[in-house]
């Protein structure tokens, strides 16, 4: 935990960032934090789902070695590994690491694969949250593909802000993005749509915990349906702050 004194440093950052980027967003704003902010101390976390594609294009437009994080939770759609794989040759991605459970960690918290049936929390930190947070370490910062109109829950969404306990910068390069924006980019780009989003599937995660989505609902109602969840757990720290 961070104490006080650290806690405002990080504030401090998270507001100078905000000053000086707040105005860029895409590659000119991961080329700069790349380079010139975190020295090659920050990656992309990307779960190679519905819209993960324009941020991948724009890490790769920015340096096609720039680390990307992705976690493999171990039921994930077929479909999502076969879209990771298109992608990261389309795009010529040469930093992706992916990540996942040890055996340990199963064995000992999941041995018959069905913790997701007494827990999601439990199932998804053991399968997202402990993978990740083993995977930053070394890392200052983190690139996020979240956006503001994806659901409630992300309204305000900031461009900077702090992870509490860590002390790591997240940077979220999307927020202000619409779905139009995104839809256009993909449209420039020729970039290729994840095979289950025609199918009605917009947020797409484990397939376990996955459904299709209602016409005109929120975008990220399909995840863990019928219940109060609407995060894995990786974005839900509580924050030491942040800055707009």
């Amino acid at each position: 935990m961070l104490d006080g004194l650290a806690q405002a440093v990080k504030l401090d950052r998270v507001a100078d960032l905000t000053e000086r980027y707040g105005r860029l967003d895409g590659a000119v704003l991961l080329n700069a934090l790349l380079r010139d902010e975190f020295d090659g101390r920050v990656a992309v976390v990307s779960s190679f789902g519905t819209e993960s594609a324009v941020l991948l294009a724009l890490a790769a437009e920015a340096d096609p070695s720039f680390p990307v994080l992705f976690v493999d939770t171990g039921k994930l759609f077929g479909e999502t590994l076969r879209y990771r794989d298109k992608l990261v040759s389309a795009l010529g991605l040469t930093g992706v690491r992916t990540i996942g459970p040890t055996d340990a960690d199963l064995a000992a918290e999941d041995p018959d694969g069905l913790l997701f049936t007494r827990s999601h929390d439990a199932c998804c930190h053991l399968r997202k949250t402990v993978p990740l947070d083993r995977a930053l370490e070394g890392f200052d910062a983190w690139v996020t593909g979240r956006k503001r109109f994806q659901a409630s829950t992300r309204a305000a969404l900031p461009l900077f802000e702090t992870e509490e306990g860590t002390g790591r910068i997240k940077i979220n390069p999307l927020a202000h993005w619409d779905r139009e924006r995104i839809d256009q980019e993909f449209a420039r780009r020729n970039l290729p749509r994840h095979p289950l989003e025609a199918d009605g599937f917009l947020s797409i995660g484990c397939f376990t915990c996955t459904e299709r989505v209602a016409p005109g609902a929120d975008p990220r109602s399909g995840r863990w349906a019928g219940t109060a969840k609407t995060e894995c757990g990786i974005h839900t720290f509580k924050k030491t702050g942040t800055a707009q």
